[in-house]
């Protein structure tokens, strides 16, 4: 029903491994056929090994964490080798890779891995023992510090339908943000691009919507540079937040009063139950979403039509379909 268009060729950054590229520690892959055989049809990888990037080799000895619980420091260091420490190599190449890949719209990590783990990945004593306490991988830290905004996953979380339907839709939020600062932000086409994003921003976090309408409301007063910096930041943390059952159902039930007074009694009933058995978790979200179209396509209205959360992402990809 929508004139949305999705580009191709978005530039992501992935783990090399999940290429299907024989780069880990014992001269394996984790190859991700999700990711080669289906995101690859939108998404440029831009595929990264850190560990190979700093001349390790593969296959190598494997690396892990080691702290202590009296100082903060991480250093990464081998298995078996103690005086195998590649921390500054790691830290370092984090750094220049995310002051070099400024085009990423996203990007893929290798979970569990010490130098590309977005998260909880263990830290250990001396003696080998857990220490208690998680850490980023090295390299994904740095990175992730570099581009603060940048849309991360990890492979092995995006398993999760609400995570991997997460992700991609902030990947296309972030390139479309990309975009709007490309062509030159105004306060025009700021205010337009706000109302695009009004339900969507609603499907993830109310108030930070209405946050966001203060700040665009406000900008008039202000350098445009610090609402640029302002509203992106909470723009994409706001999309960071994984979209409940219940804050769908009140977005869908706010477009639904777009056509309630067009709509039969029996119609209007048939929506109102299937919205309910979605907040209940009983049907997914494109059951109510699809019955909605319906009627929307029957009853067109441009200001809905232009609404980014009818359509996050390509619906060949079907995400909605498993939340």
């Amino acid at each position: 029903m929508s004139d949305h268009h999705f580009p191709t060729g978005i530039p992501v950054g992935i783990s090399q491994c999940l290429m299907g590229e024989s780069v880990r520690y014992d001269g394996s892959h984790k190859h991700s056929k999700y990711c080669t055989q289906t995101l690859s049809s939108w998404f440029e990888f831009v595929p990264v090994c850190p560990e190979m990037g700093i001349g390790m080799g593969s296959p190598r000895e494997a690396i892990h964490l080691r702290g202590s619980l009296e100082h903060d420091e991480i250093r990464a260091v081998g298995n078996r080798t103690a005086s195998l420490d590649v921390t500054d190599k790691l830290v370092a190449y984090g750094i220049s890779k995310g002051k070099e890949l400024t085009q990423l719209c996203g990007y893929i990590l290798m979970g569990r891995s010490p130098s590309c783990g977005m998260e909880r990945i263990k830290v250990y004593h001396e003696n080998g023992n857990p220490l208690g306490k998680t850490s980023a991988g090295l390299y994904a830290r740095e990175f992730m510090r570099q581009q603060p905004l940048l849309p991360v996953e990890e492979e092995g979380r995006m398993q999760d339908a609400r995570l991997r339907e997460n992700f991609v839709a902030r990947v296309f939020a972030y390139k479309r943000w990309r975009d709007l600062l490309d062509s030159g932000l105004s306060l025009a086409t700021l205010q337009e691009f706000h109302a695009r994003h009004k339900y969507l921003l609603l499907s993830h976090h109310q108030p930070a919507y209405r946050y966001l309408g203060r700040v665009v409301a406000h900008a008039h007063q202000r350098p445009l540079g610090d609402v640029q910096e302002e509203y992106g930041r909470i723009f994409m943390e706001t999309l960071k937040k994984v979209a409940t059952n219940n804050n769908h159902a009140n977005v869908l039930q706010h477009l639904m009063g777009y056509v309630k007074h067009e709509l039969d009694s029996n119609s209007k009933q048939e929506l109102v139950r299937l919205i309910e058995s979605y907040r209940q978790g009983q049907v997914p979200l494109i059951a109510p979403f699809t019955l909605l179209r319906h009627h929307l396509k029957r009853h067109p209205n441009a200001y809905i039509e232009k609404q980014v959360y009818m359509e996050p992402h390509p619906p060949e990809l079907m995400l909605r379909n498993f939340i």
